[in-house]
């Protein structure tokens, strides 16, 4: 039994940490957004056991560690199907440690394929409680389009899909621990935040415009100096005529937002000179599940 599927990245058009939850969680709102810049994930069961992982990619771990091992162990676990031998296939297209969820992507791709594979036909919400067990952007990336995000990421809110539009996405030659930007966030000491509800709104009118003017991420606030490099993005993708840009999820990775591809494919060759890894792509609406 042999099934193939891509595994969408995402993006968030605003990110906001409303406050730390007793747990030591923190309890975020987001906008979040499916966009065509994707993995490619092939899943083969045959009689026998384990589950194997191989993406050609040396740092990217092969074993447990692995969110697509993760999602493959939690799907069984559920399920209760056994004597099968899982080989997970993965072709790397999202950028590692970017914040455009590549690793959650890949997760939710395999438990959407494992549920085809056996025709479980577990549905998006228990695909969805399976994935939060797993990584707090897997539920989004079950279903993906354009969603409000809360709690941990685990409360999603199907909103209005976002206009059509081009996104360029750069991310600079860097990486920022996730843990470091929420270890500086102080939400008391927030003073700006995203107009979430102006942006589910201009959503709703499908003005493009008012979205774009509204995106912002709290985490950009607390970058360290040695990070500022993510600022000259953002003020190129300006330059070149964007209506919004914003880093996405804890970086480094800017988007940006273009209603003209013309505009877009001039933002991305001018940043493609500087920037191995930048692409150029558009939104994804719901998957359907």
């Amino acid at each position: 039994m042999k099934e193939v599927a891509l595994a969408y990245a995402k993006i968030n058009i605003s990110l906001d940490i409303v406050s730390k939850m007793p747990d030591g969680y923190h309890n975020m709102k987001m906008v979040m957004q499916t966009v065509r810049l994707a993995d490619e994930i092939e899943i083969e069961c045959i009689k026998g056991e384990g589950i194997s992982v191989r993406s050609g990619i040396s740092f990217v771990p092969d074993d447990e560690r692995n969110i697509a091992v993760k999602a493959a162990m939690a799907f069984y676990r559920h399920t209760g199907i056994t004597g099968y031998k899982t080989q997970i296939s993965i072709k790397k297209n999202i950028p590692v440690c970017a914040g455009l969820g590549g690793g959650s992507a890949d997760g939710a791709c395999v438990l959407r394929l494992l549920d085809k594979i056996y025709k479980t036909n577990l549905g998006r919400k228990k695909l969805e409680y399976i994935g939060y067990e797993i990584g707090a952007d897997v539920p989004f990336c079950i279903d993906g389009g354009t969603s409000l995000a809360e709690g941990r990421g685990e409360l999603l809110t199907n909103l209005t899909p976002l206009p059509k539009c081009n996104i360029v996405i750069c991310k600079p030659a860097f990486a920022i621990k996730t843990p470091e930007l929420f270890g500086k966030v102080r939400c008391e000491k927030i003073r700006v935040r995203p107009d979430t509800e102006g942006i589910i709104e201009a959503l709703e009118r499908s003005d493009l415009g008012g979205v774009a003017r509204r995106m912002y991420n709290v985490f950009e606030d607390v970058l360290p100096k040695r990070f500022q490099e993510i600022s000259a993005i953002k003020s190129t993708m300006y330059d070149n005529d964007a209506v919004g840009a914003v880093m996405t999820g804890s970086g480094p990775t800017v988007i940006g937002i273009f209603e003209d591809e013309t505009l877009a494919i001039n933002a991305y060759e001018h940043l493609r000179r500087s920037y191995e890894e930048c692409y150029l792509t558009t939104a994804v609406e719901r998957l359907g599940y």
